[in-house]
């Protein structure tokens, strides 16, 4: 298997302008030696609107499919990852420098652990930047922790799934993201912690831009009765993962 990280990107024509930068901060990470990435950006429908900000390298691979959410785009990116690590970096955001080395030196030094997360700033649209209160302490999450405190704080995780960074081999056992409206990150992030430890960096990973006209902004995002119905399936799917027993046991792990 190559020593490759997948970075993948869900992409609509409204956030496609955005592009640009988060491959400036792609550009700028620095991986130990023998490591690469490539970047699969994946347009949620087709469109003219998106190729042409999609950057010429050959680093870079742009498909299109069926429009389906975000969730159904990253799912499909999942075809063209063929190394051990998959990274995601929604079209809007932006990597801070380090942080693909810093998850993969996680990973890597450690088997029992399946995912990783970091900090995350909000990126204004003044250009100044927020943080978030609740942030972790540096270190591992064990085993279910990432629900239960969800659970306890008004559907809120106490780390960022757009800061994702996973074994591939487990992603595609949980089936990539959750075939939801919205939420789907939240919804993997739960699966991931009640399968497996995670990680959590406190050294600021991504920035997260807050824009006018992002999904996460549209009022069907806030509609009471789905985002009721987003999070019990969410939980409930946790819990049965839970139920089970199962867990994620990395190959060359005794």
């Amino acid at each position: 298997m190559p020593r490759r990280i997948t970075v993948v990107t869900a992409v609509h024509a409204p956030s496609a302008r955005f592009l640009p930068d988060a491959y400036r901060s792609l550009c700028a990470q620095e991986l130990p030696d023998g490591w690469e990435w490539i970047w699969v950006v994946q347009e949620d429908g087709r469109t003219d609107e998106v190729r042409p900000y999609v950057p010429d390298d050959p680093r870079v691979v742009f498909h299109q499919g069926r429009h389906g959410g975000p969730g159904t785009a990253r799912t499909m990116a999942l075809a063209h990852a063929d190394g051990p690590y998959v990274k995601v970096l929604d079209a809007d955001d932006q990597l801070m420098p380090g942080t693909l080395a810093r998850d993969l030196a996680a990973l890597e030094a450690d088997r029992t652990l399946g995912w990783a997360t970091s900090r995350v700033l909000d990126l204004l649209p003044d250009g100044s930047t927020a943080g978030f209160p609740d942030d972790p302490e540096h270190g591992p999450l064990e085993r279910g922790s990432v629900l239960d405190h969800w659970k306890a704080h008004g559907f809120r995780a106490q780390v960022h799934p757009a800061t994702l960074f996973a074994r591939r081999d487990l992603l595609m056992a949980l089936g990539g993201w959750m075939a939801l409206p919205a939420s789907e990150d939240t919804g993997l992030l739960l699966a991931l912690s009640a399968v497996s430890r995670g990680w959590f960096t406190q050294e600021v990973g991504l920035l997260y831009r807050k824009w006018e006209g992002q999904i996460t902004g549209l009022p069907l995002h806030t509609d009471p009765e789905e985002r009721a119905a987003r999070m019990a399936v969410a939980e409930e799917r946790a819990r049965a993962l839970a139920r089970t027993g199962w867990h994620h046991h990395p190959a060359g792990l005794d």
